[in-house]
């Protein structure tokens, strides 16, 4: 067909005019942008620098890009490194995990943990899996389990309807728990039909009377669900040792709402502490409470700093007879979590679970409370070898957040509290959400724990040892500042004698420090 010679002019008389007019737009955005930047008094760069210094702010986003894709090493990015994060994306893929041609890991670095292993390992016919553990044997409903390696506390709210969703299918398909976090406990926590711990935060969301008390009814109320398991205290976490959770009101629709017991659309923020907790025998008498309501285990949730009081506590405990104790303690670290916090708290607040694990570990064995109090371990514990390492100090449990978004695709995109989250973990927005299908996440949750224990289980047997709870300190030995590695047992032995010599002195915060 032969295009008459009126049409292509008329075509190309519209093209021109579509340019000049588009054109035309950028050359009055540029003059309105220039006009508003050389008035405006907050950012002197624009001020001095009108239009250009747009690019900055463009060239910042980018940055942050090109710095995960491309630039940063293997191990060199935060929080979490390309290493750690590749282990997890394949083990919950079911992906073969083994690498080639030496270790990127460096094996000098003041820090690094090294497994010994034994010239006569456990054979597969000799090994066995997770010891049986029983905690609350003083409540009315005990809770058995094998399970080594679990979901940590993330709430409905922080999280999106398909990531709790994924996450409670993944906990059943694999034999976990999961926390509900301080969110409280939503139709999506029980349809996967997992075992679920309840987290009580200071607001006391979900459980709460008219006046934001707590409420024996209500705790009856989740106590009846079969799969309500264990109540978990929350005194501080991770992300913001010192300072309650906090979801925006953006994140807070009618439905989390009602669950929490608040106003839609305000911002959700917690009491920086319990209010009707005011020291070690409130603490107890709480956690007495609540296993008498509910008639199930009962623990508290903490990042140690001061660790004076700790000392009071076990010391009460032991006074009023070892069924008054907690049934559980969570050891949180003090490096940062999966929710929103200040920065001050976040880098700067509270003893990362390193130093904090072997403190409590060893308190609980000099007052004789070890046996009878769990310990959970949870903070960065997202790769096999920092499960082993947390198992050797002396937690019965590993429990993680960050390392079960990574099972569910999260990409470490920090947006964690802007309801912005590019693979729909953390954000209620249905676009955004629609890339996240619970049925294919959850096997993904339940391969990354399987996989989890398969491996902390071949570091065990590579120790000697049939199963991986029966690691102990003797079995790993940590790099010391001089270059040279040092024995777990020897070296926390040393931090105890210093404790030991300084119990006159320093007493961590003070013995009535919380």
């Amino acid at each position: 067909m032969v295009m008459e010679p009126g049409f292509m002019l008329r075509a190309l008389e519209l093209m021109a005019t579509i340019f000049i007019f588009v054109v035309g737009l950028i050359v009055l955005a540029i003059i309105v942008t220039y006009i508003l930047d050389v008035t405006q008094t907050r950012h002197a760069i624009r001020r001095n620098y009108p239009v250009v210094a747009h690019f900055r702010y463009v060239f910042e986003s980018l940055g942050a890009f090109f710095r995960q894709y491309f630039f940063a090493m293997d191990r060199e990015e935060m929080p979490f490194n390309r290493a750690e994060r590749t282990w997890v994306y394949r083990a919950a893929k079911n992906l073969d995990t083994t690498t080639a041609f030496g270790s990127t890991r460096s094996l000098a670095a003041p820090g690094t943990v090294l497994f010994v292993n034994c010239p006569f390992p456990t054979l597969g016919t000799d090994a066995a899996e997770p010891g049986e553990i029983t905690v609350g044997p003083e409540s009315d409903q005990p809770y058995v389990t094998r399970s080594l390696f679990n979901i940590s506390g993330m709430s409905y709210g922080a999280l999106s309807k398909p990531a709790v969703l994924a996450l409670s299918r993944g906990a059943k398909l694999a034999g976990c728990w999961m926390n509900t976090g301080e969110g409280g406990l939503s139709s999506y926590h029980l349809e996967g039909g997992a075992d679920l711990v309840f987290q009580i935060g200071t607001a006391k969301y979900g459980v709460r009377d008219a006046v934001g008390k707590l409420s024996d009814d209500k705790l009856r109320e989740i106590a009846a669900h079969e799969q309500v398991k264990m109540f978990e205290l929350k005194l501080s976490q991770g992300a913001k040792p010192g300072k309650g959770g906090m979801l925006p009101g953006i994140k807070v629709n009618e439905e989390i709402a009602r669950i929490r017991g608040i106003e839609a659309g305000q911002d959700a923020v917690s009491p920086n502490r319990h209010p009707d907790i005011n020291s070690v025998a409130d603490l107890l008498d709480m956690i007495e409470r609540i296993r008498q309501v509910t008639g199930k285990p009962t623990g508290f949730k903490a990042v140690i700093g001061a660790w004076g009081w700790l000392e009071e506590l076990f010391g009460e405990i032991n006074r009023r007879g070892k069924a008054s104790a907690p049934d559980f303690i969570t050891i949180d670290s003090a490096d940062g979590g999966s929710g929103a916090a200040p920065t001050s708290l976040m880098d700067y607040m509270g003893l990362p679970i390193q130093e904090s694990l072997p403190l409590v570990t060893d308190k609980l064995e000099e007052y004789g409370l070890k046996e009878r109090i769990k310990v959970i371990a949870s903070g960065k514990l997202i790769n096999p070898a920092e499960v082993a390492w947390a198992l050797c100090v002396g937690a019965d449990f590993v429990v993680s957040a960050r390392g079960f978004m990574f099972a569910l695709g999260c990409i470490q995109a920090m947006q964690c509290n802007r309801n912005t989250c590019p693979t729909g973990i953390t954000t209620h927005n249905p676009k955004l959400q629609k890339g996240l299908v619970p049925a294919d996440k959850a096997e993904r949750v339940a391969n990354y724990v399987r996989n989890m224990t398969y491996e902390v289980g071949v570091i065990a047997h590579s120790c000697g040892v049939r199963e991986p709870r029966e690691l102990r300190r003797f079995h790993a030995r940590i790099v010391t500042g001089a270059g040279q590695s040092e024995a777990l047992d020897r070296l926390y032995a040393g931090n105890a004698r210093k404790a030991l010599e300084r119990r006159n002195g320093d007493h961590g915060g003070g013995p009535n420090a919380i």
